[in-house]
């Protein structure tokens, strides 16, 4: 087994951890993206607001699968909410992650 595929399996069986955990699916891309498409049933908080939305997350009371274009700003976001002692993970782009699902 080699290392990506030691990595990106652990991250995988995380998210899959978290689905079954009941896991809510944040969509941190802007609203535009969002209006292109989306996954069903994901709630929307654009990045740039969510410092200002954490309750509305801690609200969910769920564990938390973010996600966003290609990772980047999920992996932020997913960062930001551990930090606010919010169970989340990075769980990349969208268009992957509505495959896993």
């Amino acid at each position: 087994m080699g290392l990506f595929s030691f990595i990106f399996g652990a991250k995988k069986r995380q998210v899959e951890d978290y689905l079954k955990n009941g896991a809510v699916i944040l969509d941190v891309r802007t609203h535009r993206e969002w209006d292109l498409g989306h996954i069903e049933n994901s709630v929307h908080i654009p990045l740039d607001v969510l410092q200002h939305r954490v309750n509305d997350v801690k609200a969910l009371n769920k564990p938390v699968i973010v996600c966003c274009e290609s990772g980047v700003r999920s992996a932020k976001a997913a960062k930001f909410l551990n930090l606010h002692n919010i169970e989340a993970t990075n769980g990349g782009g969208w268009v992957r992650l509505q495959d896993k699902l």
